[in-house]
């Protein structure tokens, strides 16, 4: 079993951030010559693929918990109070609400 959920966000991220110390690194021991501006677009770029997979990384997680049985509209669960229920609507509006 997890101890947490997977994040490809923070994975994709990290790995970017990763590449651009070891770009650093090789151009502070002398293996190659890198100009400064060089790590902005592969940060950058990273971080906007880092957005996406956790975009599409939630989108798939909340695709799997709608679809799991027993979460659909028919569950005795989702009957409670503050469920969405809309079956007692309020008489008065609330006080606040009144211009």
């Amino acid at each position: 079993m997890l101890r947490h959920e997977f994040q490809p966000g923070r994975l994709v991220a990290g790995f970017f951030v990763s590449v651009a110390g070891v770009i650093y690194a090789g151009d502070a021991g002398g293996a190659w010559e890198t100009p400064w501006f060089v790590v902005i677009p592969v940060v950058t770029g990273g971080l906007c693929l880092a957005a996406v997979a956790g975009l599409v990384g939630r989108g798939i997680r909340r695709h799997r918990r709608s679809s799991r049985p027993g979460s659909g509209s028919g569950s005795a669960s989702g009957s409670g109070p503050g469920s969405g229920s809309t079956a007692s609507p309020d008489p008065e509006p609330h006080p606040r609400s009144r211009s």
